[in-house]
């Protein structure tokens, strides 16, 4: 979702939750089925507080959201209310309720705080389905994760072997990981890894200034795009080229995102489906394999 930010200290206690909540139902090679979606939106089963629920699946959302409707389902509370920023142009409300259980891949997370929002219009817009719930980071930054979007499948992974593909350092920038990435002739900069977009590669409106993206006579149009905060339109561009992993791409349409708290860069789906990804957000790292090479071995 281009990763909705909400205050500072919620995934600051978030991050301190997982780490000391996590219970070790899990075993390596614990997996689901992984669906994309019509949007190119990864959903996987989960739980909340035992409640199963399809979940949108987010490595760039800093916390944990729920829908307004299906958190009175399950008794959450009002909790506390905050204003929370997302890739639309408004700002949204939303209430933190602490104490809440979320289970995926045979991983329990416990006492953690959730958003409640509404998710009623983002469900609407990106998959013309109901959204119960977008699932956070937390699981990203309990165990290693082996996520395979092409071959549909997202399992829990042992720390004792190495894994294939290319490794990449993450660094956390405005409570979201980074991967190095090269646009163009550029010097390497910092991409946010977000597996809840599912559309376009996104620029921040300061990266397209510097690089005279908009400026440089190549074609600028227009898009509606957003997420969480509504729809706002989007002037898109084609990057000549985007590398990531040693691994090159040409003509990438990307749109340029106003947030000011954006990365550099934001790749998602539409990018990392060309790859059998490893995530160990814990040991600030990724590993990209590309499909071909893997699919050749």
């Amino acid at each position: 979702m281009g990763g909705h930010k909400l205050f500072r200290r919620v995934l600051l206690m978030g991050v301190a939750v997982v780490l000391s909540t996590v219970r070790l139902a899990f075993a390596a090679g614990d997996s689901a089925t992984l669906t994309l979606t019509e949007g190119s939106r990864l959903m996987i089963p989960a739980q909340v507080n035992g409640r199963a629920v399809d979940v949108l699946l987010d490595s760039a959302a800093e916390a944990t959201l729920v829908d307004r409707e299906f958190a009175k389902m399950l008794k959450l509370g009002s909790g506390e209310a905050v204003a929370g920023h997302g890739s639309g142009e408004s700002s949204f409300e939303a209430n933190l309720v602490s104490g809440v259980t979320l289970e995926a891949l045979g991983v329990v997370l416990k006492d953690q705080t959730v958003a409640i929002v509404d998710l009623g219009d983002v469900g609407r817009r990106l998959l013309k389905h109901r959204l119960d719930v977008i699932l956070g980071r937390e699981v990203f930054d309990a165990v290693r994760l082996s996520i395979d979007i092409e071959g549909r499948r997202i399992a829990v992974v042992t720390r004792e072997r190495a894994p294939h593909g290319v490794r990449l350092d993450l660094l956390s920038e405005h409570g979201v990981e980074t991967v190095p990435v090269r646009v163009e002739s550029g010097e390497p900069v910092r991409a946010t890894f977000d597996l809840g977009n599912g559309s376009k590669v996104l620029v921040s409106a300061s990266f397209a200034a510097r690089t005279h993206l908009l400026t440089d006579g190549r074609e600028v149009t227009s898009e509606r795009g957003g997420g969480l905060g509504g729809e706002t339109q989007q002037q898109v561009v084609k990057l000549k080229s985007l590398e990531i992993a040693g691994h090159r791409f040409e003509n990438v349409s990307a749109a340029v995102d106003p947030q000011s708290s954006a990365s550099d860069i934001n790749i998602g789906v539409t990018i990392l489906r060309h790859f059998r990804i490893t995530t160990d957000f814990a040991q600030h790292a990724v590993w990209l394999e590309p499909r071909a090479a893997a699919d050749s071995k």
